[in-house]
């Protein structure tokens, strides 16, 4: 479901990129540790991400794309994360407005 927005849609489901990092890692049958590891952060910066306490930097996206084998690009990473936040800034200032 959608809905529409100065002629632009928007996801209606707020989604952080931490739940489909979770879910790529399930998937890969691949732990917190081995990402960070593999992409040289700290196991807390992984598991920050995933419980969506903290965004995707620029060089985490790099890291992310080389640790997947370049299979998931950064673009889509910092794209993920960029949306989630415009997302959620639209929603603060309609309740805002709302309230």
């Amino acid at each position: 479901m959608r809905r529409e927005i100065h002629n632009r849609l928007i996801p209606a489901v707020l989604i952080h990129p931490g739940e489909i990092l979770k879910d790529e890692l399930d998937a890969r049958g691949m732990t917190q540790k081995e990402l960070a590891e593999k992409t040289r952060r700290p196991q807390q910066t992984i598991s920050l991400i995933i419980n969506g306490r903290k965004g995707i930097s620029e060089e985490t996206a790099v890291d992310l794309e080389q640790a997947f084998d370049c299979e998931l690009s950064a673009e889509f990473w910092l794209n993920l994360d960029s949306n989630y936040r415009l997302h959620r800034e639209r929603q603060k200032r309609q309740e805002r407005k709302a309230g």
